[in-house]
C-alpha cells in the first residue's frame, strides 16, 4: 500500500484529481491531503475519487497553511457546508496528526460518529507518543504512518505505515545540475518485510512547507524512475541559462529538452510523461506549477503500476 502525503496546494489537488478522473490510480494507493486552505479545487478532487470509489485520506487538523482559521471566516455558507459535507463522504478516511492535544481532539471525533479503527494516525512527534498510548489500548488506526525510528516503532506496533522524506531538496534548483539523478526509494521493495503494511513520502515535493513560492533563477525537472534493480532514483532536468529570473518559459524548454532525450531512450510510459512530451512537441509552456503537477502524477501512476504488477 502507498499513500503518498501532499499539502493541498493547487497543483498538488489537481495532480491528484487528474489520476483518479482518467483512472491512474490503482486501488493499492491511498493519497493524503494536508489540506492548507478552503478551496472548490480540493472539494472537487474529493468528490472524484469518491465518484470513482477510490479511497483518499484527510487531515482535519493540518499543521501548515491556515485551513481551519479559513474555514470559520468563510462567508459563503453553501460552499463551506460543501466542504464539510465533502469531509464526510464515503471513501473519505479521517486523518489526525498526533499532538498534544490528541486525547481531546481524538474523543470529540469519536462523540461525532467516527470509530477509532478507521482512523489514519500521523505519528511524527516522539513526545507526544504517550498520548497515542492513552487513547488506543484496545482498538487500533486503521493507518499509523511513523517515521523510521526505534521509538516509534516500539510503542506503535499496528498497522505501521513507514513515512519519509526520500527527496533531496537542493537550496535551488541550480544546484541539481551537478547532481544528474540520484537514489530515491527502495520502500516499495523492503516495506512488508522490514514490518509495515505500507509506505509513503511526499513524492518529489519534500516534506517542507512555505507559504509562498518565488521566481526561480533555475527551472527543474524532476522523474522518479526504476533502475534495473526496481529500486527508485529520481532524475533531474535543469535548464542552463540560470543568470537571471527572466524568461521562464525559455528556460522550461532547456530542461525539457533533456527530458525529452532522455525519454526517447527509457520509452517510460505515464501519462505526466506523455504530457511533457506534448509540451516539447508544441513547443508550449504550461507554468511551473503544471510543471511540478505532472512530476507528481507521473510518480505515483509509476508506483500504482508497480503495485499492481503492470510493466
Amino acid at each position: 500500500m502507498y499513500l503518498p502525503y501532499l499539502r493541498g496546494r493547487q497543483y498538488e489537488l489537481l495532480a491528484l484529481r487528474e489520476l483518479a478522473e482518467n483512472d491512474l490510480i490503482g486501488n493499492k494507493v491511498t493519497p493524503i491531503i494536508e489540506p492548507i486552505k478552503p478551496s472548490s479545487t480540493l472539494i472537487k478532487t474529493i468528490t472524484q475519487f469518491v465518484d470513482k470509489n477510490k479511497d483518499i485520506a484527510l487531515v482535519l487538523n493540518p499543521k501548515v497553511g491556515n485551513f481551519n482559521k479559513e474555514l470559520e471566516i468563510v462567508k459563503n455558507d453553501k460552499f463551506r457546508d460543501q466542504l464539510i459535507s465533502a469531509f464526510e463522504k464515503p471513501n473519505v478516511i479521517i486523518s489526525h496528526i498526533l499532538n498534544s492535544n490528541s486525547v481531546n481532539e481524538i474523543n470529540m471525533l469519536v462523540e461525532q460518529g467516527h470509530k477509532k479503527n478507521e482512523i489514519l494516525m500521523i505519528n511524527k512527534e516522539k513526545d507526544c507518543l504517550n498520548f497515542y498510548l492513552q487513547v488506543f489500548q484496545e482498538e487500533y488506526p486503521r493507518y499509523n504512518l511513523i517515521p523510521e525510528e526505534s521509538s516509534f516503532r516500539r510503542k506503535i506496533r499496528h498497522n505501521k505505515v513507514l513515512i519519509a522524506d526520500r527527496f533531496e531538496k537542493q537550496s535551488r534548483n541550480a544546484d541539481y545540475l551537478s547532481l544528474d539523478d540520484e537514489s530515491f526509494s527502495e520502500d516499495h521493495i523492503f516495506y512488508k518485510e522490514d514490518g509495515f503494511i505500507g509506505f509513503s513520502d511526499y513524492s518529489i515535493v519534500g516534506e517542507g512547507y512555505f507559504e509562498s513560492g518565488f521566481a526561480p533563477y533555475a527551472v527543474a525537472i524532476h522523474i522518479v524512475f526504476f533502475d534495473e534493480n526496481k529500486c527508485l532514483r529520481v532524475k533531474h532536468f535543469v535548464s542552463n541559462s540560470n543568470e537571471d529570473y527572466n524568461d521562464p518559459a525559455g528556460k522550461f524548454y532547456e530542461a525539457l529538452k533533456k527530458l525529452a532525450l532522455w525519454q526517447e531512450k527509457e520509452h517510460i510510459n505515464t501519462f505526466g510523461l506523455r504530457e511533457f512530451m506534448k509540451h516539447y512537441h508544441n513547443g508550449t509552456y504550461p507554468g511551473l506549477g503544471t510543471v511540478k503537477k505532472l512530476s507528481i502524477m507521473h510518480h505515483i501512476e509509476l508506483v500504482s503500476k508497480y503495485l499492481d504488477g503492470v510493466e
